[in-house]
């Protein structure tokens, strides 16, 4: 069972990573910041249509703010749908601004709504940590997903990530007679590797959604991060595997009945190849972000020292021992993608 120790500790943008968010468009200029938001001077809970404590609280901004307010955060969305285009603000308008009061973090949540046709959308406000930026850039570069956020200073922009949170699904559709146990339980083998070689950590049932899209004769799932918080943070091996963790069990308990180890091996070997292949066709852009993060700094040495020792005896390596920091961990583990792709063992 994988257990977070205590409360990760966020780390500021670096020089070279804030040169990689220039390079690659990442970095824009925002009419509003994270602390703009933090001026509301009222606040309710939310529920959710069952009437259930959704954990989110709307707040609440003075009359002479929310104007500014809202139609600054019109504009940052016209910036992330539409490069900027102001034209397509005219039929929109902001239903509300939530924060989450219980998170590390504590992020804002936009809901937008198109007033032609009552279609909405969300995005996310948050401060900025690298361990984030770099949870997001490697996720848009090397899984099958692509992500679309911007910085400016100390801020964040993230859009929303669609999806059925992964602790709802395992709830209310696992016991759905149309469910496809054996695409599912595969899938989530997919998603474990991914976590498992680019390091990211913490992904139990809250911190991921399941996508689901209709196929012409079945049903296709897909499962995506949403927390990238805890991006090369931890120092034990379990954490950055989401099997490990007590909420997914329901999940896991499904693969063990559907797939054999033949297959888990197999779709192990494709996901891997995929990673591979993605690494291959961004690798200016990879070598990029590997260089910014082997500079950086994003958890403790304690943490590094034993991760490094933990992958070291996983994939037989010594090279492993001798890394300094988490990118450096994480440019090992890629190499390992290379070097050893048939070595697999039950985690």
């Amino acid at each position: 069972m994988a257990i977070i120790s205590k409360k990760k500790i966020p780390y500021k943008i670096s020089t070279r990573l804030r040169a990689y968010l220039n390079k690659y468009d990442r970095e824009i200029a925002l009419p509003i910041a994270y602390d703009s938001l933090l001026r509301y001077d009222n606040s309710i809970p939310l529920y959710d249509r069952n009437g259930n404590d959704t954990l989110w609280e709307t707040v609440l901004y003075p009359q002479d703010d929310m104007a500014d307010i809202y139609f600054a955060l019109k504009k940052i969305y016209s910036i992330m749908k539409a490069d900027g285009d102001v034209g397509v603000m005219d039929h929109l308008f902001i239903d509300r601004v939530d924060l989450c009061v219980y998170g590390n973090t504590q992020p804002f949540r936009v809901r937008i709504v198109n007033r032609i046709n009552d279609n909405f959308d969300y995005f996310y406000i948050k401060n900025a940590d690298a361990s984030r930026l770099y949870g997001l850039e490697l996720e848009h570069l090397l899984s099958p997903n692509k992500i679309s956020y911007v910085v400016y200073k100390d801020t964040l922009i993230e859009e929303h990530i669609v999806g059925i949170p992964a602790e709802q699904f395992i709830k209310n559709h696992l016991k759905d007679p149309n469910l496809n146990e054996t695409r599912l339980a595969k899938e989530f083998v997919k998603f474990n590797e991914r976590c498992f070689v680019r390091l990211l950590g913490d992904m139990h049932s809250s911190n991921f959604v399941i996508d689901i899209t209709p196929d012409f004769e079945e049903v296709d799932y897909r499962l995506r991060a949403i927390d990238f918080d805890q991006q090369s943070y931890e120092g034990r091996r379990a954490i950055y595997l989401p099997q490990y963790f007590k909420q997914n069990n329901p999940i896991i308990k499904i693969g063990l009945k559907s797939l054999t180890p033949e297959t888990v091996r197999q779709y192990q070997r494709e996901e891997r190849s995929l990673i591979a292949n993605r690494v291959k066709v961004e690798k200016i852009r990879v070598d990029d972000l590997l260089s910014a993060m082997t500079h950086d700094r994003i958890s403790k040495p304690g943490n590094v020292a034993r991760l490094g020792e933990e992958l070291a005896e996983f994939y037989e390596e010594t090279e492993f021992i001798h890394c300094k920091n988490m990118g450096e961990l994480v440019e090992m583990s890629l190499e390992m993608l290379i070097k050893k792709p048939e070595l697999y063992k039950d985690y």
